[in-house]
């Protein structure tokens, strides 16, 4: 199998797989909104364009926040922020671990004992409270939580490809391409590496859903970047203000549905990619 091969075998999904479909459809829908905000947003989400607490007309579909600002507009930018850690976080964490797996599942010896160890470590850590404390210390800052989200997401990847690897180091085109002489490097990149992108690539987007909701619940907590519109903020700053209270129930209800959306689109494609990779968790659904 080529790496052509292998991304060709995660696009089938999208046409074999009504759950893929579906979830491709949520994330493209997702996708366009957020490259095409600036044209579909009515207002500048920073801009002070209304009255505080205006409720939901016209002119302002979803109102306004506390001070003004349209909350359609902010909701609209937000989408941006969500992909962009959904997507960012989970690819740095797949690098690193994809290179510690493959080296790691190859070499063996002590390689493997160092790599097998912090990944127990990193997965014996509890990852929530060191994330707010880690959020919190290295300050608000989208990057900030974008490593930080990386830094606690590679042990999984490592693991999932060192299993993968252990079961391919000895087949047959693998001990052939040794026994004429292919270095270790083209061995783990050339001959091992495609088989285990399709599960890498389930795995990542699976690990989306869960950095959209870290990224929204730091935010929420005034851990996030104050100066970018994103989700989380919208329901802290919807908290702060009362919207409840204002009557503004869809100043609290449209940002919580699009993390929510956005969390399932990623889910249910990660679901049909793992099922169509691994034939036992297909066979276990019908």
């Amino acid at each position: 199998m080529t790496m052509g091969s292998a991304l060709r075998e995660v696009l089938r999904v999208l046409f074999g797989s009504r759950l893929g479909l579906a979830g491709f459809s949520i994330l493209l829908a997702f996708s366009l909104v957020a490259v095409f905000a600036d044209l579909l947003a009515p207002y500048d989400p920073y801009e002070i364009v209304g009255l505080p607490y205006t409720p939901p007309s016209d002119r302002f579909p979803l109102g306004t926040n506390d001070i003004g600002q349209d909350i359609l507009s902010e909701f609209i930018y937000g989408s941006r922020v969500s992909l962009y850690v959904g997507l960012t976080a989970p690819l740095i964490a797949s690098v690193l671990g994809t290179l510690l797996g493959l080296l790691s599942g190859y070499l063996g010896g002590l390689v493997d004992e160092v790599v097998v160890g912090a990944v127990d470590v990193m997965l014996a850590l509890p990852s929530l409270p060191l994330i707010i404390i880690l959020a919190a210390y290295l300050g608000p800052s989208l990057n900030n939580i974008v490593l930080i989200l990386a830094f606690f997401g590679w042990s999984g990847f490592a693991r999932v490809v060192r299993a993968q690897v252990l079961s391919l180091r000895e087949r047959p085109y693998v001990e052939a391409a040794r026994a004429a002489g292919a270095s270790g490097l083209r061995i783990m990149f050339r001959h091992i590496l495609p088989h285990v992108v399709p599960l890498i690539i389930a795995n990542l987007v699976l690990s989306a859903t869960s950095a959209i909701l870290a990224e929204a619940g730091l935010s929420f907590l005034g851990l996030g970047d104050p100066t970018v519109k994103s989700w989380g903020q919208m329901l802290r700053r919807a908290q702060a203000g009362h919207a409840l209270d204002q009557g503004l129930l869809l100043w609290v209800f449209v940002p919580g549905l699009g993390i929510a959306l956005l969390g399932t689109g990623f889910t249910l494609l990660g679901i049909a990619i793992e099922e169509r990779v691994n034939p036992r968790l297909r066979f276990s659904r019908r």
